[in-house]
């Protein structure tokens, strides 16, 4: 070994071996069915003499420059055919097809080494192109073209039959490719059958969205054309109209008996100045201008106002007629005349589950509609306190009835009214002001209506059926006790001609049982002056049947 320094000696140019080709360099995705090695200059190992200026057309040393001249020609940059970038960030469908494609090649499966390839049979490539130069002699003219069509590669089976082409080779530095050519490295197989198009993703995903941009705004378009249309042509709706007579209903319908007697019932308002204001119901019962309603809803307009306000809101000023606390009615007069009466029907004809409907202003709302059923009959209810209390052989209703609701009519299903809804059950320990419907309303019987309001509008006032007798009010028995009292029976009285005695029990009227003392006295005030009735008395372990005629209360 010699200590002597050493210049490394320059490698020596040695040709790629037969089999093998020297190692390609990566130039990133190009078209494999139209690209050619690149031959490379080797590094020159020796001052190498002036070459002649190359002819006109031959390619420059420039590495740049020879790969345009090659590639260039069937690559123009722009013209005819040459499509608009897309994106310059993404690049076109073309990049796409050709990324896709080296993708493919990348991860294709190894082929096997063909044979080397003669100087004298260049591979067949898929389009023409132009041979590299730069190795020639000076002043040597260029090969002439092969005709793709029929030149075959050495070594492969006929036309057809596949060629390996890889990537573009790499010559190594000092080497220099044979003019030859050498073998060709393993790539992606490359046969002369034209290649069938790939999929071009980009373009398809935007024909998409076209697609459905197009058809997204076809349909709103139609949707707001069609409303356009709808708000312009108004008169030619193709809606269905109604027919003649398709919004009448049956007369015995709720709805026709509604629109029947809605004109005739009025909203009562009253203002009382300091002492507060009220509102109730009430229905119109003659064509004079007669009111019909209770006397709690205007007994605070004695000494205040009192307006009616009808149907169609007209507003008339009204004056009392006659009011009786006892019965729970009054009547009230306005000036206006010629008005639709309701009809009033008997009231004895009803039974327990017949259909009934509550017409008036329940809360203020007026003209307000509802339905139930009558749920018992002869319930005595005794509303007010005092000289002010009312006694009333009451229609019992589910139909809704609220405040406000006071002095409506609650109609059968002919149209008739069968009561004057009067009255709401109370929860105990509740006030009336914190009273509403549960179900349990009251209406005095129309019998019991008409007669007081005949009584109201002839003399302004009412007559009260009388026995002539004082109950006991503390009794807690079974019935209704005279007070054992020398004044407990009126002398003179139905109830002395018929001999009842003081300390009796009343335990019947009219053959119904009788428990309370109230019960006697509302059974009592539904019938008429001059009625015959019957009474069962208890005295001293007997029972007596006693038969009287009523007359009426002097007092009253």
């Amino acid at each position: 070994m010699s200590d002597e320094p050493r210049t490394p000696d320059p490698e020596p140019t040695t040709p790629p071996e037969p089999t093998r080709a020297a190692e390609p360099e990566q130039t990133g995705i190009i078209d494999v069915h139209d690209t050619q090695a690149i031959p490379r200059e080797p590094a020159p190992t020796h001052p190498v003499p002036a070459t002649p200026q190359a002819p006109s057309g031959a390619r420059s040393d420039d590495r740049e420059d020879a790969w345009f001249d090659v590639f260039g020609g069937e690559h123009p940059a722009d013209g005819a055919g040459v499509p608009v970038r897309a994106d310059a960030s993404w690049g076109s469908d073309r990049a796409d097809a050709l990324a896709e494609e080296a993708h493919r090649s990348a991860y294709a499966p190894p082929v096997a080494d063909q044979a080397p390839i003669s100087a004298s049979a260049p591979a067949q490539t898929s389009g023409p192109v132009s041979h590299p130069v730069d190795g020639m002699a000076p002043g040597a003219e260029p090969a002439a073209e092969p005709d793709a069509a029929t030149t075959q590669p050495s070594g492969t089976g006929g036309p057809g039959q596949p060629a390996n082409v890889g990537p573009v080779p790499q010559a190594p530095a000092g080497e220099q490719p044979s003019a030859a050519g050498g073998p060709v490295p393993p790539g992606v197989l490359l046969t002369d059958e034209p290649r069938a198009a790939g999929p071009r993703k980009g373009r398809g995903r935007l024909v998409a969205a076209v697609a459905g941009l197009c058809l997204l705004s076809g349909v709103f378009g139609g949707v707001a054309g069609q409303l356009a249309e709808d708000r312009i042509n108004t008169g030619a709706s193709t809606l269905p109209e109604p027919g003649p007579g398709a919004t009448q209903r049956p007369p015995g319908s709720v709805a026709g008996i509604a629109a029947k007697v809605l004109p005739s019932v009025v909203t009562i308002k009253v203002d009382a100045g300091s002492e507060g204001s009220a509102t109730g119901s009430g229905f119109v019962i003659d064509s004079k201008g007669h009111v019909l309603t209770n006397d709690h809803v205007v007994q605070p307009g004695v000494s205040g106002d009192i307006e009616v306000v009808l149907s169609n809101g007209d507003t008339e000023k009204a004056t009392i007629v006659g009011r009786d606390a006892s019965y729970d009615l009054a009547v009230l007069k306005i000036e206006r005349t010629g008005l639709t009466p309701l009809q009033l029907g008997p009231s004895d004809k009803v039974v327990v589950g017949d259909q009934v409907i509550a017409v008036g202003a329940p809360l203020g709302l007026d003209q307000t509609v509802t339905t139930g059923i009558v749920s018992a009959l002869n319930r005595p209810v005794t509303p007010g306190e005092g000289n002010e209390a009312s006694y009333i052989n009451a229609i019992q209703t589910d139909a809704a009835i609220n405040p406000g609701n006071s002095g409506g009519p609650l109609l059968d299903l002919n149209g008739k009214v069968i009561g004057d809804n009067s009255a709401i059950a109370r929860v105990p320990g509740t006030s009336g002001a914190t009273g509403g419907s549960n179900g349990l309303g009251f209406a005095i019987p129309s019998d019991q209506a008409r007669r007081t309001a005949d009584q109201l509008i002839a003399t302004g006032k009412a007559t009260h059926p009388v026995i002539g007798v004082r109950l006991d009010r503390t009794f807690t028995g079974d019935g209704a006790q005279v007070i054992d009292a020398p004044n407990a029976v009126t002398a003179g009285g139905p109830a002395a001609k018929a001999g009842v005695k003081a300390g009796d029990v009343i335990i019947a009227f009219e053959g119904k049982r009788i428990r309370t003392a109230d019960q006697l006295i509302v059974s009592i005030r539904a019938r008429a002056v001059g009625d015959t009735v019957s009474l069962r008395v208890e005295r001293d372990g007997q029972q007596l049947e006693l038969r009287m005629t009523l007359e009426a209360d002097p007092a009253s």
